[in-house]
């Protein structure tokens, strides 16, 4: 149990505290939940105070602004872009690494295009209003929880599309809040667009760094990456499951 995994656990279970929370109040006052979605900048501030919703933003932001500004205490997969971080094998091979590159970026845009398709789905549904600002609230919720989900238990990206080794090798690790806040696109409020607008920036940022240094993100160039090297073992209990 590496100090990595215990704070991974701990984010799990705050996580999952989060989503029956949030679930809770959809099943009880879900028209709560649909007047802080629709109100505009001040959230309902002067007319109810601060609200848990307030804080469950909040959280959102700040976990956002920490993978714009990454510190030490962040694992190595969001870390592995940074200089620091880069540790090279000696004589690796250039043109292996550019078809690492190419691999992944196929990989990544099959992704893309599935994630994109699969929100599609509950766009229309929301267009349509056959579902709420509400639903679309709650879906965000089970994908910030479905995030520790991928990296502790079973990513179905990793095992069916990247084949990567582990999430610290992971090509579209930073992908996580792009994704987590896509629903949000479709609300049109300061709460939703503002967390996918932030999340846009963490997938930017992330996308400019490895076009700009794809070295680092490849454990054929970066020792860093190997499995020698890691201290974290997020892939143990997933490693465990799939021999199972």
């Amino acid at each position: 149990m590496t100090r990595m995994m215990k704070r991974a656990l701990i984010n799990f279970f705050f996580r999952l505290f989060v989503f029956i929370f949030i679930f809770g109040l959809y099943l009880t006052r879900k028209e709560m939940l649909f007047e802080f979605m629709t109100h505009e900048f001040t959230f309902g501030i002067s007319e109810y105070g601060i609200s848990p919703l307030h804080a469950l933003w909040f959280v959102f932001m700040v976990m956002m602004i920490q993978h714009i500004f990454p510190n030490k205490e962040l694992s190595m997969a969001y870390k592995k872009g940074k200089i620091e971080e880069f540790e090279e094998v000696p004589g690796y091979s250039r043109l292996e690494l550019l078809e690492f590159v190419q691999n992944m970026n196929v990989k990544a845009w099959i992704v893309m295009l599935t994630w994109l398709i699969f929100n599609a789905v509950f766009a229309a549904l929301y267009l349509f209003k056959i579902i709420d600002v509400a639903d679309m609230l709650m879906l965000t919720v089970f994908f910030y929880l479905s995030d520790y989900l991928c990296i502790l238990f079973f990513c179905p990206f990793q095992t069916v599309i990247m084949h990567n080794r582990c999430c610290i090798n992971c090509r579209i690790y930073d992908w996580g809040h792009f994704m987590m806040f896509t629903p949000m696109l479709f609300i049109k409020n300061f709460f939703s667009w503002s967390l996918f607008f932030t999340s846009l920036i963490v997938l930017i940022r992330w996308e400019v760094n490895y076009a700009k240094h794809p070295e680092r993100f490849w454990y054929g160039s970066n020792q860093r990456l190997q499995c020698s090297q890691c201290k974290e073992k997020l892939c143990v209990i997933k490693n465990k499951l799939k021999k199972e």
